[in-house]
């Protein structure tokens, strides 16, 4: 394809570091751990699409999550100006075959290339775009338990997270002061936390995704308005957090890195909660049984218990 890039700027969605386009996009990603990344190639990156328009094309890197990938088309479609070239790509693994057979459904596809078990497939935006990208805007995620909000593409969007859920119940209602939630997601642990526990009198969400990390937001502000809480947007494997700050931390780490299990992620979580936590102060963890996270968890804690397991689940305390 024969980019112009004198033409002015492209978008790029769901961006991952693309050498020689450092100048050339403007770039937008949710997870926090790829920004980080762009930023040290050299992109300009913020988490979410400002809406504007007349760009002279856009870059969409296809998601695992069906409706992030046709909200960042739609997105390309209102952004780029009529005529403009809209490119998609992704790998067979994350559904860019009935992608593309949906895209055609609203625009003409002007070309596609199939290799390296990827897909990538392009078409001019035509006069009615906006009309089109209304279309494949997705649908308001629903509200779990009639009180959550979630929305696309953010872990366990449709219902809370059954090790969650496990965690919250089993949180003693003595727990206070200053709490951390790493991977707080949209925000689940932190209200219930909130809730059933009365002398906690802060809670500092953590959370990859800024997506996840908004809903959070608004769950909180609805669900738990008297407990004070902070948002940080943080990749908090690579990203430092105050030592000795937190009376407690509470959290359900996550074990995958795209389709694999990553147990060295749930590792890097407990290392961080030891840093992280005042002397004296406890985790409350929730893990897969399977995983193994013992050895981690003795050497960066002086005492470990199991206080529960049922569902394919344990859930341990560690006291710093």
């Amino acid at each position: 394809l024969d980019i112009p890039a004198k033409n002015g700027p492209y978008l790029f969605f769901d961006a991952e570091p693309l050498p020689g386009w450092e100048p050339l996009t403007k770039s937008f990603q949710d997870h926090r751990g790829l920004v980080l990344d762009l930023e040290a190639a050299g992109f300009e990156v913020d988490p979410v699409w400002d809406g504007a328009t007349g760009h002279a094309g856009a870059l969409v890197l296809a998601s695992r999550f069906r409706e992030v990938s046709e909200m960042h088309v739609a997105q390309a479609l209102a952004g780029t100006r009529t005529g403009g070239l809209v490119v998609v790509a992704g790998e067979k693994t994350v559904g860019i075959a009935s992608l593309r057979k949906r895209i055609g459904t609203l625009v003409e596809i002007e070309d596609a290339l199939a290799k390296h078990h990827a897909t990538v497939f392009w078409f001019c935006v035509p006069d009615d775009a906006a009309a089109l990208a209304k279309g494949l805007r997705p649908a308001p995620a629903p509200h779990i338990d009639g009180r959550f909000e979630t929305g696309p593409g953010v872990f366990s969007s449709a219902h809370a997270d059954p090790g969650s859920r496990l965690l919250a119940e089993a949180l003693p209602a003595g727990l206070g002061g200053a709490v951390a939630d790493f991977g707080a997601g949209w925000g689940y642990l932190s209200v219930e936390a909130a809730n059933r526990c009365e002398a906690i009198s802060s809670i500092d969400l953590f959370e990859v995704s800024h997506r996840a990390l908004e809903a959070a937001k608004r769950n909180m502000a609805a669900l738990a308005p008297d407990t004070a809480a902070q948002f940080h947007w943080a990749d908090i494997t690579r990203e430092g957090i105050d030592a000795r700050r937190f009376d407690a931390v509470i959290m359900n780490p996550p074990f995958h890195a795209g389709r694999g299990a990553e147990p060295a992620l749930g590792v890097a979580f407990i290392r961080a909660a030891s840093r992280t936590l005042k002397a004296g102060g406890r985790l409350f963890m929730v893990a897969n049984r399977h995983l193994p996270y013992e050895a981690a968890l003795q050497t960066a804690f002086r005492k470990v218990s199991v206080m529960a397991e049922a569902d394919g689940f344990k859930l341990f305390e560690a006291m710093r």
